[in-house]
């Protein structure tokens, strides 16, 4: 007999050779029904995996936050034995893992797959969920696992086993599907809830532009239908706010193949950018930040000294001037340093906030980029503070109530923070990394935050806290971040004159709470479905005329509505009213203001608001008064 112990510390004795399942048949039938896989000793294994006496024994079902993964994982395995099933040995297979929305699987096929072909491989997919066919996990030596994967012409396979350093590795078989797999997986595939398949894309083997271009399917599962369809429709109402969509409809931007990835912002784009750069500026004067601006192109060998080379020169564009190397710059701080080292600096200047607009490139593969989301060219609202080793924690605290604040501007109030450990490659001492992960530690405590751990993925040069906002659709965008740094200073041989006479080295805070801003306009696009607050609007109000008869009274309703400040048109368009207001609201105008014989007498407007109808007439002054209280409430 064994013994192992239950979640809740109570000891649990079983046959010799039990297994996971098991364990969950001897707490119940219950569970055993609703059992897909376990943890032993923390580990995440299938159900038939043998448990030893002493173990620590968890059961997973879909009530636990890892079974969605799970699922997904296993549905991407359906999916694989289905298209195997559907195209034949000519079928090669790369990877299918589960991601954050889902599944996806990519495969090297004779032909791209068609919408056509996704609805039949959906149908050979419930009929293998039908059979409840087992997933069945085996082992071999590794060297054995390449020869079989060889014979079997799954190159991609071999070249996956090529880079494993394990003596032996798990495959998984579904039916007549075979796939090189850790797992674990669900028990047989009628777990397998309720599943959509949701496009096709291309994807570079390995995400490299010189290796086969494969078909990549992507898919998401969930436990019950409900979910699925709740799922569907956030990404039909996704569709619908797609900003790249907006952004043609409301004439904010466009791309072109004569700059793919770098985005040409039009006249109501650039209202609306200003309109949040001014904010910023207005932010940043009020808590001491000082603007800089530095070059686009710089010296190859700063990049060299900053450690930008080793780390990010994949991305990075380069040219020569005189005969000498230089790199577009594809962040701001080497410049800003370059800045702090043209004079000498007391302790009496700390902290010394310093924050750049900059603009800066990076070279991103043509399949990754997106709209505003993924650009080749963009804008960071960078700062970069230098403090003295005591004042860090008081800093990081105050860039963290900074961030909330702008964030709370645009309606973005549900914000999850994560700090970011040392990662293995990284510069400085392991005593300046132990100070700077503790800092932000304190100043996160000190904010009374929640906060996830995310071990070895902080900055090469330091730890960071990363803000991840979240939209009307429920979807995670990573924005703002603070980086604590020791080493880079120490590069650049920073110094001040601290009280005792003597030189020392700062400490520096890398910073951005928008991060890109050309990023954050398209997520504020989607966020608000391309209808912007008040304060935001590129036209805040539309004058519509009835006739030509009062033309000159809409003019001059015009006029006094821009004297007072607001972003106001003239629709003087040969057009109906009925299709003046109908454009009007396409193009999310906050406010129309019809104007005809009786407003022009009486010195009103008549006032409609966008999605809303008509809220009656108005005197002019009364829609100013209107506007500005609009404004205050928002801001």
């Amino acid at each position: 007999m064994i013994t192992v112990r239950l979640p809740d510390g109570s000891p649990l004795e079983l046959a010799d050779g039990a297994s996971v399942g098991d364990v969950a048949g001897a707490v119940g039938s219950g569970l055993a029904k609703a059992a897909l896989f376990g943890k032993v000793n923390g580990t995440a294994v299938d159900l038939t995996a043998a448990v030893e006496d002493g173990a620590a024994v968890e059961i997973i079902t879909k009530k636990s936050p890892e079974a969605l993964e799970a699922l997904r994982h296993s549905t991407a395995h359906v999916m694989a034995a289905a298209v195997k099933k559907l195209y034949g040995s000519g079928v090669r297979f790369a990877i299918g893992p589960a991601i954050d929305s889902g599944f996806y699987y990519d495969f090297d096929v004779e032909e791209p797959f068609t919408p056509e072909a996704l609805e039949k491989i959906e149908e050979e997919m419930s009929n293998i969920i039908s059979e409840a066919i087992p997933f069945e996990r085996s082992e071999l030596d590794r060297a054995a696992a390449i020869d079989r994967m060889k014979e079997a012409g799954q190159g991609y396979k071999v070249e996956l086993l090529e880079d494993i350093t394990d003596d032996r590795v798990s495959f998984y078989r579904l039916g007549d599907f075979v796939d090189l797999c850790r797992g674990p997986h669900i028990p047989d595939s009628s777990k397998v809830g309720a599943f959509k398949l949701t496009s096709v894309a291309g994807s570079y083997w390995r995400g490299d532009s010189s290796r086969k271009m494969l078909q990549r399917i992507y898919g998401t599962a969930f436990f019950s239908k409900k979910d699925l369809d709740s799922y569907l429709h956030l990404l039909e109402e996704a569709a619908k706010r797609d900003h790249r969509r907006l952004g043609r409809e409301l004439d904010l931007f466009s791309f072109h193949e004569e700059g793919p990835g770098f985005p040409f912002f039009h006249p109501k784009g650039v209202v609306v950018l200003n309109e949040i750069v001014d904010y910023w500026r207005k932010v940043h004067r009020r808590e001491g930040y000082l603007e800089t601006r530095t070059p686009i192109l710089l010296r190859e060998e700063l990049w060299h000294q900053s450690g930008h080379w080793d780390h990010y020169k994949d991305n990075m564009y380069f040219t020569e001037i005189d005969d000498q190397g230089y790199a577009v710059k594809p962040m701001n701080c080497p410049g800003n340093m370059l800045i702090y080292k043209s004079g000498q600096h007391s302790y009496r200047e700390f902290p010394l906030r310093m924050g750049e607009l900059g603009l800066v490139h990076r070279h991103e593969l043509s399949g990754v980029l997106h709209g505003l989301l993924r650009v080749r060219s963009f804008t960071q609202d960078d700062a970069h503070i230098f403090c003295l080793p005591e004042q860090l924690e008081t800093e990081v605290a105050h860039v963290i109530d900074l961030c909330f604040e702008i964030y709370g501007r645009f309606g973005l109030d549900d914000v999850h923070i994560e700090l970011s450990t040392r990662p293995d490659d990284s510069i400085g001492t392991d005593e300046q990394w132990a100070l700077a992960t503790k800092a932000l530690e304190n100043a996160l405590a000190s904010r009374n935050i929640d906060y996830g751990v995310q071990p070895g993925e902080g900055a090469f040069y330091g730890p960071k806290i990363d803000f991840h906002i979240t939209d009307c659709l429920n979807r995670s965008w990573q924005c703002g971040t603070i980086q604590a740094d020791f080493a880079m200073p120490e590069r650049f041989d920073l110094e001040y004159i601290g009280e005792d006479g003597r030189r020392h080295r700062p400490v520096m805070i890398h910073r951005v709470v928008l991060g890109s801003l050309e990023r954050f306009l398209g997520v504020l696009i989607e966020h608000y479905g391309g209808a912007f607050p008040f304060w935001l609007s590129p036209v805040q109000a539309v004058i519509i005329p009835v006739s030509d008869t009062v033309l000159d009274y809409a003019r001059q309703v015009e006029g006094e509505i821009r004297a007072a400040g607001f972003r106001v048109e003239l629709d003087n368009r040969s057009e109906t009213v009925g299709n003046k207001i109908r454009q009007a609201e396409i193009s999310k105008v906050p406010y129309m203001l019809v104007v005809g014989k009786r407003e022009a007498d009486n010195h009103t407007v008549s006032v409609r608001e966008h999605s809303k109808g008509d809220t009656g007439p108005a005197a002019v002054a009364e829609v100013i008064e209107k506007f500005r209280r609009e404004i205050s409430q928002e801001a």
